[in-house]
């Protein structure tokens, strides 16, 4: 089986299919403020992220399934469930020092109040450990919007030793996301020209209707888009939501899973699919995460620093394919092979049908030798669809210089 590179546990690349397995719903695993939004919209697929339950596809067959909500999200507006998104805060006298300690970049240098970066955590042998974004919302307090991972345990192992003035915890705050061309139109109707001239990765501290929110221009989509972060979201989820549910409905706005489709799209990352903490960011396109000027020392950067100068073997690559529309989330990591032998050669990661692109595409591992744009190769899909050609791609797929303005794409026909 082709791993790529040699792990402590490795990659499982048995090929066992979507099997036909009902997700038990229950009180071992959370429900967000938000869960019981999703069921009234009608969830009918859920992963679990973070010890949550986490909303997959509301559309039907006849509403063209992910494809469906890919289509509002690429021609109107749509509100995501993100929940599972949990904010870890780190407040007190020496956060912003506990703050550099964990990441990778110079947050003294980089990091106002009201402003928010994308940022990754690498533990002592340089694996990403978590790739949140990072928020300052005060002098003394950071929030932590953290992929899949248990990072909170992490910070308070760590501080055990280092014994900081800092409170560590998991706040009740939930994000949902707002994200496509009609997003700031339907914002402008909630916030008036409150938000107008934000940039991205920029805060405002707010009232929506006497709700206390946090908004950041920000998304998991590659779209115009904002993620709202309510505080006190126990108490009112409710009104929250519904209040966005109405305020989008001039907007054609609809509940859809998180863009799987736009994500790949757009070359981001999901942390758990993409990359793991056995994964470090030059194996990925992170290495710009890496700041070989950061004096102060932070966890992992002896690591990176010899990675740095040692080079890595694989890469994750982007693919075009053949073979049918794939229209459902790869349920294996798909292998691939060389395109002229069909040795085994690598792995898929994320796969789709890409409406913009006209074709598959996928994220996958390879080793170096594979890694040049343009280089053949072949992927083994699932079932009758069998050996497919396949070519490495630029990352981003769509637009990789970023020359259109975002909501500018060619639109995308609704199903019929």
């Amino acid at each position: 089986m082709p791993q790529t590179k040699e792990r402590n546990v490795p990659v499982n690349l048995r090929q066992s299919g979507d099997a036909d397995v009902r997700m038990l719903i229950g009180t071992r695993v959370r429900k967000s403020p938000f869960w019981h939004k999703s069921v009234e919209h009608g969830v009918r697929a859920v992963t679990v992220y973070n010890h949550m339950y986490h909303p997959r596809l509301y559309f039907s067959e006849e509403q063209n399934a992910l494809m469906g909500e890919y289509y509002y999200l690429t021609n109107h507006v749509t509100l995501w469930n993100v929940a599972v998104e949990r904010q870890i805060m780190v407040k007190g006298p020496d956060a912003q020092d506990f703050v550099n300690r964990v990441v990778t970049r110079d947050m003294k240098k980089k990091m106002p109040v009201n402003k928010a970066r994308y940022v990754i955590l690498c533990d002592e042998h340089g694996g990403i450990i978590n790739d949140p974004v990072l928020l300052r919302v005060a002098e003394d307090e950071y929030w932590f919007s953290i992929s899949d991972s248990d990072l909170l345990l992490w910070f308070k192992g760590l501080n055990q030793g280092w014994n900081m003035d800092v409170e560590l915890k998991e706040i009740d705050v939930s994000p949902v996301q707002v994200q496509g061309p009609k997003a700031q139109t339907m914002m402008r109707d909630i916030f008036g020209d409150a938000l107008d001239g934000m940039k991205y990765y920029e805060l405002k501290q707010t009232q929506m209707y006497g709700m206390d929110v946090v908004i950041s221009r920000t998304g998991f989509s590659g779209e115009v888009g904002y993620e709202i972060y309510l505080r006190n979201a126990d108490r009112d989820a409710d009104r929250f939501w519904d209040t966005l549910v109405q305020a989008g409905e001039p907007h054609d706005l609809r509940v859809i899973a998180p863009g799987h489709i736009r994500r790949i799209e757009a070359g981001i990352m999901s942390y758990g699919q993409d990359m793991d903490v056995e994964t470090n960011p030059f194996e990925v396109p992170l290495a710009w995460q890496f700041d070989p000027e950061k004096e102060d020392w932070y966890v992992g950067k002896d690591a990176l620093h010899r990675i740095y100068r040692q080079g890595v073997a694989r890469q994750l690559v982007g693919l075009v394919m053949g073979g049918p529309r794939i229209t459902w989330y790869n349920s294996d990591f798909w292998t691939v092979r060389d395109g002229t032998d069909t040795t085994d050669v690598g792995y898929v990661t994320s796969a789709f049908y890409s409406p913009k692109m006209d074709c598959n595409i996928a994220l996958a591992f390879v080793p170096n030798a594979y890694a040049e744009a343009g280089t053949q190769l072949h992927v083994d899909l699932p079932a009758e669809a069998g050996d497919v050609p396949a070519a490495v791609h630029r990352v981003p797929f769509y637009d990789p210089d970023k020359q259109l303005p975002r909501g500018s794409y060619p639109k995308v026909e609704a199903a019929e």
